[in-house]
Order: structure tokens, then sequence, then C-alpha cells
């Protein structure tokens, strides 16, 4: 073994595995078959050089059209090239044919690498993900179909048996992860190999046996990491298609006075999207026309494959006829979604089997293009009528990088798409398509199998709707709530602002800032330092917040500014002051999602899922821990400004108390019947230190201390406020990790 911090290439026996539940939850597999034991007394060596010497035996003594007789007589593919049909007619030769996909009856295949089903699972997208292992059918050598070939091999008679699968895994550190990862991550994932975290190997070895797999992979938590030292540096550098009206910046049209060709207010830009992780599908597609002054109409069509790394398809042509232009256009269109052009938002839309979907783009500017660059802050600043802090406060929330962030951190920042500026029909679909499944799951009854297939189903429509870089197949309630629910709440709100921001990348003669800050229609004010209001601040902050410790470093947070903020879309501070039973309490959120927040008050989760921050449902989530809040902040070393929120919060005449997360229909109940519930956590603050503030609102400050919940799903206390208008006075500190 290496010392820790490296990755560890281990050959290991494969298990059958089976597919996870929603829950995650400890397992105790049975005991493995010893490696002679399950190659029939050899070892896994011995086998594999005898594999090798059957291959040249196939060779010498078998022609091609024999190899597509014996796999058509066993019901498989015998299409393709010499060099596809020959290792496909080995494989079952020597460890016998192919079971059909459990899940669909398709036809499965070996790739050498995988197990993929060539099926479907509906009438829209492939069968399931692919699997490292599948049931072979084992055939009597006396009736089966080799004797037949007469090869003059006794070996294709006797070949019989099954081969253990071999995998390369990757095992790495806690110290690995929180560096950022290496290298040697990102090759991993390149090449589809598994990593796991250490905790693997050491209960592997203390048990004695392999433990799943399924249960210590860490892959999708090291996808932004190792896309940042993969690469792709240039792709993130700029926003190619900013909006319904943008030109492709490829297209070299960009700065000749162009523009989206329109006709009976139909924009001819769309975009679309195809994610089929059965099949190694991850595809984009951009399509447009363009008018160019003195040069005619112009269609421009891209198409890219992000898994492969294949190189663009890239079209750009001249047309003379109009007609013929939209004409072509619409024809496009049809071959790649399978429907007819029309102002297709405005029609009902099918999604075809293995055609593409559109990515229905709104009409402005992706703040990711529109913000302010890095050299126009310093200058907005200064020549801006607002008070400096106040004026700095609104030049982080205009600017592209913390929008840049965000979408890089969930893998949706592709540059040709504007993921940051997609209309209302587009994330309504989205968010139908997730509260749908959610229902599904609860529900959920099938086979393990086919429970697998429609999680797998629904990743690769989730992932066609929101076109990501690094797609993966969702397994569990976690992955809903990080790369889904969470995801889909911060595409949402950065759309908001997106409008807000507009178009700021041009020069910027007038106060851009102010005018920004006139169209959130909020009033924000700064705290002066040397208020009682400000120290308070502070000393809850630090009562209870918890350093992060990553390895034999601990992080803090320091304050930089707090500025007092009361929205126009929630209730004034005077109307909050005679509600009852008012509490300060932190909200954790992303700089992404403040604009919204800010000019259109919280919004809930967007559904009840049995986590931390979902579990009670359509709520807005607090708490008095600022420990937990900071979690969301999502700050690094390379970018620690960061926003925390205390918010003025009415619980209500009376408030329920969890220790445990309440059912989906519970907590439906509590969103119709309650105005806040509380989740007790596994620590709380110190009650003794707890105080009244001004006009009667309480402040839970305190040191953080064990409570009698050992057993609680929260690490923290948890309040889920569902009155919208129960108070939502705010105030906002710029955090430093």
């Amino acid at each position: 073994m290496q010392e820790a911090g490296y990755l560890y290439n281990i050959d290991v026996e494969k298990h059958e595995q089976t597919p996870p539940s929603p829950m995650k939850t400890s397992k105790s597999p049975k005991k493995a078959k010893s490696e002679d034991e399950a190659n029939g007394g050899k070892s896994i060596g011995d086998v594999a050089m005898e594999f090798d010497k059957f291959c040249k035996a196939t060779i010498e003594y078998l022609s091609i059209e024999q190899m597509r007789e014996i796999l058509e007589a066993n019901n498989l593919d015998a299409s393709g090239s010499d060099d596809a049909v020959v290792p496909r007619c080995q494989d079952i030769l020597f460890y016998g044919p192919l079971d059909e996909c459990p899940i669909c009856g398709g036809t499965l295949e070996w790739t050498g690498t995988k197990y993929y089903c060539k099926g479907d699972y509906n009438d829209k997208e492939s069968a399931s993900e692919p699997r490292n292992n599948a049931q072979r059918r084992m055939q009597d050598p006396q009736t089966s179909h080799l004797q037949e070939c007469n090869t003059g091999n006794q070996r294709l008679k006797d070949m019989e048996g099954k081969f253990q699968i071999l995998y390369n895994l990757s095992v790495t550190t806690p110290a690995e992860r929180e560096r950022g990862g290496s290298t040697k991550i990102a090759d991993a994932l390149e090449r589809g190999i598994q990593i796991v975290s250490e905790d693997w190997l050491i209960d592997s070895i203390e048990k004695m046996e392999a433990q799943p797999l399924e249960d210590y992979d860490i892959s999708r938590d090291l996808v932004v990491e190792a896309k940042a030292i993969l690469g792709d540096k240039d792709d993130q550098a700029e926003v190619k298609v900013y909006g319904k009206r943008g030109v492709h910046k490829d297209t070299k049209l960009y700065e000749r006075g162009r523009q989206i060709f329109e006709k009976d207010e139909i924009l001819y830009n769309c975009t679309f999207s195809l994610c089929d992780l059965g099949r190694g599908v991850n595809d984009f597609c951009v399509m447009q026309l363009i008018m160019v002054p003195n040069a005619g109409l112009h269609l421009y069509s891209k198409k890219r494959r992000h898994v492969r790394k294949t190189q663009a398809e890239e079209r750009l042509e001249e047309w003379e006829n109009t007609d013929a232009a939209i004409k072509e256009f619409a024809k496009l269109f049809e071959e790649l979604t399978g429907n007819e052009f029309e102002p297709w938002e405005r029609e009902k839309f099918q999604k075809k089997r293995r055609k593409f979907y559109p990515i229905d783009m709104d009409d402005g500017v992706d703040v990711r293009h529109g913000g302010l660059g890095f050299r126009q802050k310093a200058a907005a600043v200064i020549h801006c009528k607002l008070n400096p802090i106040v004026a700095n406060f609104m030049k982080i929330l205009c600017s592209q990088e913390i929008y840049r962030y965000a979408l890089t951190e969930l893998a949706l920042d592709t540059p040709d798409i504007p993921m940051a500026m997609l209309s209302e029909v587009h994330l309504k679909r989205c968010e139908t398509v997730l509260l749908q499944f959610i229902a599904a799951v609860k529900t959920m009854k099938e086979t393990r199998l086919k429970a697998r297939a429609a999680w797998d189903d629904f990743s690769m429509k989730w992932f066609t709707l929101l076109h990501s870089t690094r797609p993966f197949f969702f397994h569990d309630y976690q992955d809903l709530v990080d790369h889904a629910a969470a995801g889909f709440e911060t595409i949402r709100d950065i759309t908001v602002a997106s409008h807000l921001i507009g178009d700021m990348s041009g020069p910027t003669i007038d106060d851009p800032l102010f005018d920004r800050y006139e169209k959130l229609g909020c009033s924000i004010s700064p705290v002066e330092k040397k208020s009682d209001d400000y120290k308070m601040i502070v000393d809850y902050l630090e009562e209870t917040y918890e350093p992060v410790k990553i390895g034999n470093i601990s992080y803090g947070v320091s304050v930089e500014n707090i500025v007092e903020v009361e929205p126009s879309a929630c209730p004034s501070y005077d109307e909050i002051k005679r509600l009852p039973n008012k509490v300060l309490l932190w909200c954790g959120t992303r700089s992404s999602n403040v604009l919204r927040h800010l000019q259109k008050g919280f919004l809930p989760s967007i559904s009840w899922l049995p986590l931390p921050g979902y579990m009670f449902g359509k709520a807005i989530i607090c708490t008095d821990a600022a420990a937990e809040a900071a979690r969301y902040g999502f700050t690094a070393a390379d970018r620690p400004e960061g926003f925390l929120v205390l918010a003025i919060a009415s619980l209500g005449d009376q408030i329920t108390e969890y220790n445990r997360t309440p059912e989906a229909e519970e907590a439906k109940i509590l969103e119709e019947n309650k105005v806040a519930v509380k989740g007790l956590g596994r620590k709380k603050t110190d009650e003794s230190e707890h105080f009244v503030w001004k006009d009667d609102i309480k402040v839970p400050r305190g040191r953080l201390v064990k409570t009698e919940h050992k057993d609680s799903p929260l690490e923290y206390n948890e309040y889920a406020v569902y009155d919208s208008k129960a108070g939502e006075h705010e105030v906002c500190g710029g955090s430093e990790v």
C-alpha cells in the first residue's frame, strides 16, 4: 500500500450486488466464495491465462462467418465489423451466453468493461445504467450449437464456467478529498474507475470480506474537484450563448451587428439536450438562424458530446432565400426531436425515443455573461452613489463569479447553454418531473431491479432537462437533495438574478449598481460597527459557530460587514413587531441565491425529502446555530466571501417539536396546519445564555452543547417556518472563511 493521500489500484473479486434502496442502510452481505471456489479450484490468474489461450484457439479454428452463426444461434447481435464480432463470440463461448436483461427483456452485451442493455426501459430511454455483473446461461455442450460448428478443437465443447470479473478500484482518503482531489482522482473518473473512501478498505480488512461498494462510493462528491483538475478552463472562461437572442460566439458573427432571426414573434434559436447514460450519451445541440447586416441569413448548428469528449460537429451556411432557410431549420428541428417545428413551447411537445429535448431559453442575458466582470467591479464601486458598504454588497451580488462558481459546483456550467437564463415554462417542467418522481419513490413497490431502473430513468430525464457536464445515476435521497432539489432551487434563483442584473458587460458610464439596487426594491442599510446590534450579532455568530476541521487545520469565520435589509416582498418591521413568539434565527444560502431572496423573499423547500433541509416539507428552514447555516454558504479558500442571513421569524403561539423525520403525509399535515415546527438536534445552544433583544425578539445565543436526542437525524436544531409572511426581516452579514 502507498501512503495516505494516494489512490490504491486494487483488483478485487466482484460479488453479486443489489441496487441500493433510496435510503442508505448498513448491510451484512453474505460471505463471499473464495477465489478457488468461484473458479472451480483455479485462481483468477489461471482462468485469465486460459481465456487468453482460448481466444487464440478460436481465431485459429473458427471463421468469422461461423462466429456470426454462433451469435445468431444464441439470439445475440451478429452484426458489425469483424473486430466487433470476434470478442463478442469469444465472450459467450468461454463464459456462456448472457441472460436477457431482467428489467426490460432486452439483449445484454459485454463491452470489455461493463454490461450494457441494448433494450429500452420505456419508449424513450435505455433500460438502466451499465452494470459490473450479469447472469449467464450455461449451456449443455452435448446439445449446444457450439458442437454443431465442428471446429476440430475439443476445447470449444469443454470450456464452460464463469469468469470472475476484475476491475480497478480507487481508494482515497479524507485528506486527499479535502485538498480538492488529485490528478489520479481525475484519471479514475475519466476511465470510469469506481472511487470509494478508505473506510471500504478498513472495513473489508476488519470484517475479513469485501464490503458493498455502493455504501462507500464517493465519486459524485468529487465531480467538482475532478472537473477543475481535468481542465475545460477554456469552456468555463465565457458563456457562448447568453439567452434567447444571443448569437453563438463560435459563429464569428458575434461582433458584426448580428441578431437572431425573428418572424411572427418566433425567435429561431434553439438549444437541445439528450442524456442517455445507459448508452454513454450526453449530447447537446445548438441551432440558430442569424441575420447579419449586408451578409444575409446564416444557419448555424453545433453538436457536441461531453462524455466521449469528441470534437464538436459545426455547420455555418449562408442562405439567400429566407423561406428556404426557415424550411431547413424546421427540418433539422424535426430530425433532432422527432417533433414538428412550431413555437414548440406553446404546443404539446413529446419526448421521442433517443431524440433530443429542447431547453427553453428565456429572453434576457445569462448573468455569467452580463454580470460585472473583474475589471469593472472596482470602477463600479468608486462611482456608485450608494453607501460604500452597500455598494460593495451590491458589487458582490452583481458579479459574474458567484454565479459561475455555483453552476460549476453543480456541474451545470455548459458554456453553450444559458443555464442561468431558463424560461418559467422550462423551470416548471423540471419541477414537475422532480415532484412526480419523489411522489413515485414514496410509494414504490417494484422489485429492486425495477426500482433501480426507475431511478435510472429519472436520472436521464433530469439531466436531459438540466444539461450537466458530469451526469450520473441518482441512487438515493441524498442524491436527490444535493443534485436535484438544491440544484433546481439554485438554477431557479439564478434565473431571477439574471433578469434583475441584465447586461452589465459593456461600458458602465452610468451608475450600474445604483440602478440594480433600485430594481431590487428593498431597503439596505449598513449596521454601525460600534453599535450594540453589531456587537450582539457578532457575539451570536461566534457563540454558535464550530470551527470546521480538515486534518490538523481548523477553519473559522470572521465578519466583514453587516447590513440590515427590509425586502418589499416581506412584512415590514412594524408589522413583524406585533407578531407572537419572535426569534432571531440563522439562514444559510449560496451567494448566488441572495438576490432572489432580497427581491422576492424566501421560498420554501421544493418538496418533502427525508433529510435535513427538506424533512419538514415545503418550509423555510432556519437554525439557531451559525455552524449549521454556514454549511450552505459554499465558500472556499479561493473565494472566502459568503453571506449568512439572520431572519426574524414568528413561530406562532404553539410550536411542535420533533426528534425524528416526519413521514411525507405527516409533513403535509404540518404544512397545512402549523405556522412552524422545531426539529431537535443532537446539539443545541445553551438555554441559560438565551436573551431577549429589542421588541421582544428572542435570541437563542449560547455555546453549543450536546442534547439527549442522540438518535436525531439533525446535528443542530432546525426551525421549519410554513407561513412565509410570519416575519422575514433580514440582517445579512458578509462572512469570510
